[in-house]
């Protein structure tokens, strides 16, 4: 071999061992970290429970044993806030980034869908190699790409909308014995809400013990309507102390919940190294009527800026971790701080991300005595475009700036009682200043609309609800709510069409569940509508409604893009828009008839709750 073959062939050698010690140092790497044992996480959070509503802060008729517990065997973060709803909330939860920024200022509307392009807390601890689950409320959109299995969640088991029972629910359930969307399709499940949303979780976590899991546990619960176990509101009956039995009776059961989740955790060997989080999504709904009720020391309730509209319980828990049991940090913290100390805490590797919130590491370690404050903005929009000072509180350390206004010193007046704005002239100028700087940046991208898609083979059947409706102009009594009635005419779905072809939807007065006729009384006002029409692109035809129909199908060709989808029914008395439509790209005969869509049809047998006591679920 000559000069050069041998010094080729030895450059050849030296790549072979090169590469094959930096597969062997990379399989030593992978090894490592199938080795180490990261944290799990477990966030359980419920729906229209205030501060006041629990023990351990203060409320002496409620029966909370097991959060009373977890409050000592964890850190308390007792300065803690969100905004004063719930979609609101949980996409700043699951983004780490303000709501508004994020296209959810609403409950209703379309602006409750978390915009595609954000990246979530599950969609992190999935490309960590976490198992993901979520129980229970999404409320971050019911449509493709906005459903939880769109957005990180290997595993889901919840209902749609904003409570159970809401239009784009599952027609009838009413929180025994409900059908739920599991992993994209309708199961009926035996039992309470709250017991199904926990027992999910416990087998998803059983089923995932073995490698890290993210559970995510989020309840409807207190939310309205107030239905709950006999056994659980009897012991609250006649005591005038208390707001509501049922309220409390609910707050107990989820007591009861997570008492045999902690079990467990415990029995399964993985308690010490699971990161447990009890919080709640915004003030009390259902705490305080008429006098009676515990206010947790605060001003305000659900919806409202004051600092019981936002302030709420949150707890951390991690043994293995050392996070302190009995502590309780005062500083400012909020929603947007939870996914960026959970990235801290569990070592995650994330996507190039600005988040609004911080890690709150050194607040829960050390008593932080570089903690710089900062302003924090919440507000409750609940229009559909956004508008500056609206129901805003803009928070530094002790004040609260109220509608850019009205001036509170907490440590002086906890109740906010006394405006002292007129007496602090720098302190609101500077928290107007910070509102400002907040406003300018989220505002900028407030008329982005979030589209639904049709078109897509990971929706192949798009169902749609007046819950997502457009309106450009409702009446009054209409505002922020779905209900049965009279509607403007100019009611509108806002869909994006991923690829040209040939689709069909079907127009219905009720879900198709209820396989009920377009006119029928059954489950509401009887209408008499003659003609349905469509109007969507380019397309624009209207047809009579046969008798007796349960629902009018159309077919046309559209082209890929953006448009709206605005059909209604026509009668003597009334124009109104469908409140379904159910839109294909991939029709087969029978396709929009329950046996064709896969859905069990309802049977009024199923739940505890009598017809007659059934309360109108107009609520978000």
């Amino acid at each position: 071999m000559n000069l050069y073959g041998l010094r080729t062939a030895s450059i050849v050698l030296n790549l072979l061992l090169i590469s094959c010690g930096e597969v062997k140092q990379k399989k030593e790497s992978e090894n490592d970290v199938e080795n180490k044992k990261v944290p799990n996480v477990v966030i359980v959070i419920t729906d229209d429970q205030g501060y006041g509503d629990l023990g351990f802060t203060g409320n002496p008729a409620i029966n909370t044993p097991t959060i009373d517990k977890l409050s000592r065997e964890g850190t308390l973060l007792n300065n803690f806030h969100v905004d004063p709803t719930c979609a609101p909330t949980r996409a700043a939860l699951m983004t780490g980034r303000y709501s508004d920024r994020v296209g959810v200022w609403h409950t209703v509307q379309g602006r409750n869908m978390l915009r595609k392009r954000e990246t979530t807390m599950a969609d992190v601890f999935e490309a960590n190699g976490y198992a993901t689950g979520l129980f229970g409320k999404w409320h971050l959109g019911d449509c493709y790409p906005y459903r939880p299995e769109d957005r990180g969640f290997q595993h889901s088991v919840y209902h749609k909308a904003g409570g159970v029972g809401q239009a784009p629910d599952y027609w009838g359930n009413d929180y025994f014995d409900d059908t739920y969307i599991v992993n994209g399709k309708p199961q009926r499940f035996e039992g309470y809400c709250t017991d199904v949303w926990f027992d999910e979780g416990k087998k998803f976590i059983k089923t995932n013990k073995d490698k890290p899991f993210f559970a995510y546990i989020s309840l409807n619960a207190p939310h309205k309507p107030l239905y709950c176990p006999e056994e659980y509101v009897k012991p609250y009956e006649n005591d005038p102390r208390v707001s509501s039995p049922e309220f409390y009776g609910m707050i107990t059961n989820i007591d009861d919940n997570l008492k045999a989740l902690t079990q467990m955790l415990d029995e399964e060997g993985i308690a010490d190294n699971t990161i447990l989080v009890f919080m709640t999504d915004n003030g009390t709904a259902s705490g305080i009527i008429d006098g009676r009720g515990f206010d947790g020391g605060m001003r305000g309730m659900k919806n409202s800026e004051y600092e019981g509209g936002h302030r709420v319980p949150f707890i951390i828990r991690w043994p293995n971790g050392n996070i302190e049991a009995g502590k309780s940090i005062e500083a400012l913290t909020a929603h947007i701080d939870i996914l960026p100390t959970l990235i801290d805490l569990c070592e995650l590797e994330t996507p190039e991300t600005s988040y609004d919130g911080r890690s709150i590491r050194d607040l829960l370690y050390t008593d932080a005595p570089n903690w710089a404050e900062r302003s924090l903005v919440v507000e409750s929009q609940r229009v559909v475009d956004p508008i500056k000072w609206r129901k805003s509180a803009v928070m530094y350390d002790r004040w609260r700036l109220v509608n850019g206004k009205e001036l509170y010193q907490l440590d002086q007046d906890p109740k906010q009682n006394t405006d002292i704005a007129d007496q602090h002239p720098e302190v609101l100028k500077q928290l107007r200043d910070q509102y400002d700087t907040f406003w300018n940046d989220v505002s900028q991208e407030h008329d982005l609309t979030s589209y639904m898609i049709i078109g897509s083979d990971r929706s192949p059947i798009v169902s749609l609800s007046s819950h997502d409706w457009l309106i450009d102009r409702l009446p009054p009594w209409n505002q922020g709510h779905i209900i049965n009635g009279d509607v403007a005419e100019e009611s509108y779905w806002a869909i994006e069409v991923e690829q040209d072809g040939e689709y069909e939807i079907s127009l219905r007065r009720w879900p198709v569940e209820a396989d009920k006729g377009i006119n029928d009384g059954t489950y509401g006002k009887a209408f008499n509508y003659k003609q349905a029409r469509m109007r969507i692109g380019d397309f624009d035809k209207t047809i009579d409604i046969p008798e007796g129909a349960k629902e009018v199908t159309f077919k046309m060709n559209l082209k890929k893009g953006v448009t709206k989808l605005a059909p209604v029914f026509i009668g003597p008395d009334l124009t109104a828009t469908p409140y379904y439509a159910y839109v294909t790209h991939k029709a087969k005969p029978g396709w929009q008839t329950p046996k064709g869509m896969g859905i069990p049809v309802y049977d009024p047998s199923y739940g505890r709750v009598p017809p007659q006591k059934k309360q109108i679920n107009i609520s978000e």
